[in-house]
């Protein structure tokens, strides 16, 4: 066996370890698992025990944290500050009233070709100009997490490209070089220090059913898409996860879908979630001072960006 997929983190995970003895392969996987597993448990907000759920539910404004809770609220004030307040970690509240107050795992998603139909006018969307995520501080050493108590916080795909890229790490202690090895954390995806054997990754298009080629040379790759997670509010006007920080509803675009490559899946989450927010022209902008990737867009036709090479070498 040198591949396991399982649920967890309200989506599917995906890891893989080819060239490692077989016995060492299959404890690898175990264990690596377990570790998605208690990130789950830990950074779920759809599990009332969670860490995180404790903390949104407490009135106190200081709370002392897990080292896990800790990295997350690094990870996540890094990824408010890197796209200035677009990925906006305090958007729970704007999550559930737009339909997405519990797990959606095993829901059919609505169809996506009639929601876009119905969907409200397009526009680029913007940051909260109260920038809430500023009034969450850490101190990293006695890992104590102060905010107002009522701000809550939510893991979602920061979450996914944290834990791929720690538990690729952690499996880098062990393997190196060695091996090829990656974790896909519903389309979050970290490789190991060797990279991407075969060079391409296969990104699922939305619109039809086929897969859209694209070239990388490792570090990690991340997609932002509504397909799986779009459905209608009581039945009425469709609705999906991808929040509008300023105003607080579902974020319609003109984009579908957007992958990122970057060096660490955390980074390809976030610009991939940029992408999307900045609709069509700033998508394009977003990957082209990155590592590159592409853009589906509402109409279904699809973009390949390539990253400007003066912006790399600055």
């Amino acid at each position: 066996m040198s591949d396991l997929s399982f649920n967890a983190m309200g989506t599917q995970v995906n890891l893989r370890i080819e060239g490692a003895p077989p016995a060492q392969t299959r404890r690898l996987l175990r264990t690596g698992k377990q570790f998605i597993a208690n990130f789950d448990a830990t950074l779920s907000r759809f599990k009332p025990e969670s860490e995180l759920s404790r903390i949104n539910a407490s009135a106190a404004e200081k709370i002392e944290t897990s080292p896990l809770m800790s990295r997350f609220v690094e990870a996540a004030n890094w990824a408010a500050e890197a796209s200035d307040g677009l990925v906006d970690p305090t958007l729970t509240p704007a999550l559930v009233r737009a339909g997405y107050a519990e797990s959606r795992v095993g829901a059919t998603p609505a169809d996506l070709a009639l929601a876009l139909e119905e969907a409200p006018a397009r526009r680029a969307a913007s940051p909260n100009p109260e920038r809430p995520w500023r009034a969450i501080e850490l101190d990293s050493a006695s890992r104590v997490l102060q905010r107002p108590a009522g701000l809550t916080l939510d893991s979602g795909g920061t979450g996914k490209g944290l834990a791929a890229d720690l538990l690729v790490r952690k499996w880098s202690l062990t393997l190196g070089l060695r091996a090829s090895y990656f974790v896909d954390c519903g389309g979050d995806i970290a490789f190991g220090p060797s990279g991407n054997r075969s060079g391409v990754v296969n990104v699922e298009d939305p619109f039809r059913d086929r897969l859209l080629p694209l070239a990388t040379s490792g570090g990690a790759v991340a997609t932002t898409s509504i397909r799986n997670r779009i459905w209608r509010v009581d039945g009425g006007a469709p609705s999906h996860h991808l929040i509008d920080p300023a105003s607080g509803t579902p974020a319609w675009t003109g984009v579908t879908a957007v992958t990122a490559l970057a060096p660490s899946a955390l980074i390809a989450e976030t610009f991939a979630k940029v992408a999307f927010l900045r609709g069509p022209d700033g998508a394009r902008d977003v990957l082209a001072s990155g590592n590159g990737g592409l853009i589906v867009l509402d109409d279904g036709s699809v973009e390949y960006v390539t990253p400007e090479l003066e912006s790399l070498a600055a």
